[in-house]
């Protein structure tokens, strides 16, 4: 049956015939001029000269090997076999030719080593036999060392600190470079486009918030204070033609326990409408090290009718479920330390980075975490500018001599800053990491607290230059108590400083979107998971893989670790918090956190 396609036919047969064709100069003996000449080699493919394979003059001057001694054994293919059409190299070879390779491949006729070899080797030997005599010269002076002194367990510390910034030249410094790589995403600005749209969602989000916490804000002390006012039984006109039963005793019960009032009338502590609205709004958060409690979000009001405040907190359970809590109730409160500690707050105190002290053990419903301190400090984040303007224009503030020394006290802490953050312009990831871990292994106690040699002694291990009067002044300033001991964090803060409000935000944000259990820790491989590299400069440019990129990144935060497999809220603070130092401009900040994280 013959099949004709396009015109052009083709049968059965004379397929049978073209490769039958192809089988007969296999048949009539095989050489390999007459195989090239039956099947040339397609031009794409080179053919094989095995004869021009020499030994340049780049290499060592071995004698060239002829290729006649090697005597390498190729049988032509047998045409009874089933492998008829394969090429000769595709043929395996049996267990004798390769006793036949073994024995004949390796000549006898063995050229001697050249003179330029032998320099070689020479070379080699001497540098081998010097390594290896410095080697032993190093294992010595170790081991004489270790039996001369034995240290304490304080200077066990400061030593393992004092080693790491004395090998400045082997790992440190690798670790500085890593992680100045991740100031490379500043080069590669975020897309306009997403970033705007972003932005317009995250206002909306934030809109959204404040005006539902504003509106459970106004059901609370407008509907519910009326309505549990104690101050109504005692202002309630009776009726004139009320019976009054003798005993209440016999009372009945739907008369005797009474858990309405009336709302019309009026008492003290009765608010309206127009009183809750002359306030100002503002976020705060809490400083902790804790990530449960450093990521709560905290939204809090301050009613200028009888300077009182309150905080509640905004939960958000899914994308749509939503809850607004009490935090702090509303009251009047003071400063609990600082140099306006015993005055209440005024307008005047609420400022975007300012600090509210509150005792923990007034409040009875704060979470158990935050009870283990004595002190509940809230940093204020944002406020609403707008009605802060209007109600200071309205209000005339006089300066006092506290405002005047606290405004000195500042002035001091950013002199120190300015110096301090020129030592860690392009290291402050691996000090701040390190003195974080530092701190936390001589607070023996676990309380966050300690003395004055202690920080002396931090300053001397990380190299960090300070005046003897620059920290006198300091520590005057922070050990306002006058118990000689001081938080290492709020000591931190004060002279190395701290990122603003703005771009410890999107550290927060990265974090909780890390920590989407709200455990307060990250398990390394959840980080590795989330993190992308693809827009990496050196990436995009072909100098470096998306896992280098990564694994710099990992290898620089596992050293701000205590656990191995997991980072705490605190540890990834203070690495962003060192990175910080070396980027000017906060939108290069929140770039290099918006690019592998994706916020």
């Amino acid at each position: 049956m013959d099949l004709e396609v396009k015109g052009v036919a083709a049968s059965p047969r004379r397929q049978t015939q073209s490769f039958s064709g192809r089988r007969k100069p296999l048949q009539q003996g095989w050489t390999a001029k007459s195989w090239a000449i039956q099947n040339p080699c397609p031009p794409v493919v080179p053919r094989l000269d095995l004869g021009s394979l020499v030994d340049s003059d780049d290499e060592d001057d071995f004698s060239y090997i002829p290729f006649r001694t090697a005597h390498i054994h190729f049988d032509p293919p047998n045409p009874s076999s089933a492998l008829d059409g394969v090429t000769p190299c595709q043929i395996p070879y049996t267990q004798q030719h390769l006793n036949e390779l073994e024995q004949d491949i390796i000549p006898e006729d063995l050229p001697a080593p050249t003179s330029k070899y032998k320099l070689k080797y020479q070379q080699y030997k001497t540098e081998m036999k010097e390594g290896y005599k410095q080697y032993c010269q190093r294992n010595a002076e170790k081991t004489k060392s270790n039996i001369r002194y034995q240290p304490s367990p304080r200077n066990k510390i400061d030593n393992k600190n004092a080693q790491g910034e004395e090998a400045v030249t082997d790992d440190l410094t690798t670790l500085d470079r890593k992680a100045l790589l991740q100031q490379r995403y500043a080069d590669n600005p975020y897309h306009a486009q997403q970033s705007t749209r972003k932005s317009n969602a995250e206002i909306v989000a934030a809109e959204k918030k404040k005006q539902s916490v504003a509106e459970q804000v106004m059901l609370d002390h407008l509907c519910r204070a009326v309505i549990s006012d104690p101050e109504q039984n005692l202002t309630t006109e009776k009726p004139e033609g009320a019976c009054v039963l003798p005993d209440s005793n016999l009372t009945p019960l739907r008369f005797r326990k009474r858990t309405l009032h009336e709302t019309k009338i009026k008492t003290h502590s009765t608010l309206t409408e127009n009183m809750l609205s002359h306030k100002v709004q503002f976020d705060c958060r809490i400083i902790s090290r804790n990530g449960r409690d450093a990521c709560r979000e905290l939204v809090g009001f301050f009613f200028i009718h009888d300077q009182s405040l309150t905080i509640y907190e905004y939960r958000q359970f899914g994308k749509n479920r939503t809850n607004v809590l009490p935090f702090i109730k509303k009251s009047t409160y003071s400063h609990q330390c600082g140099r306006r500690k015993g005055k209440q707050y005024q307008l005047g105190d609420f400022y975007i980075g300012a600090n509210l002290t509150f005792l923990s053990s007034d409040h009875l419903r704060l979470p158990e975490s935050i009870k283990e301190n004595t002190l509940l400090i809230l940093r204020i984040t944002n406020i609403d500018q707008v009605a802060s303007d209007d109600l200071r224009t309205d209000s005339v503030q006089q300066e006092d001599d506290t405002t005047r020394q606290e405004a000195n006290d500042r002035l001091v802490f950013k002199a120190i800053q300015d110096k301090l953050k020129e030592q860690l312009h392009k290291r402050g990831v691996r000090i701040l990491t390190a003195m974080g871990k530092y701190f936390q292994q001589l607070d023996k106690e676990r309380n966050g607290l300690l003395d004055k040699a202690d920080f002396k002694q931090a300053l001397k291990v990380f190299h960090l230059e300070m005046s003897e009067k620059d920290f006198e002044s300091s520590w005057l300033i922070l050990n306002e108590n006058g118990n000689g001991r001081v938080d290492y964090g709020e000591f931190r803060r004060a002279i190395i400083g701290e990122m603003n409000e703005y771009r410890k935000s999107f550290v927060r944000k990265a974090f909780m979107k890390l920590d989407f259990n709200k455990t307060g820790s990250v398990p390394i491989i959840d980080i590795r998971k989330c993190y992308c590299a693809k827009k990496h400069p050196q990436v995009i440019s072909g100098h470096s893989t998306e896992e280098e990129i990564k694994l710099s990144f990992l290898d620089t935060l596992k050293e701000a670790c205590s656990k191995s497999d997991e980072v705490s809220y605190g540890e990834f603070e203070d690495y962003y918090e060192g990175l910080s130092i070396g980027v000017v401009d906060d939108e290069d900040f929140v770039t290099i956190l918006r690019t592998p994280w994706g916020i």
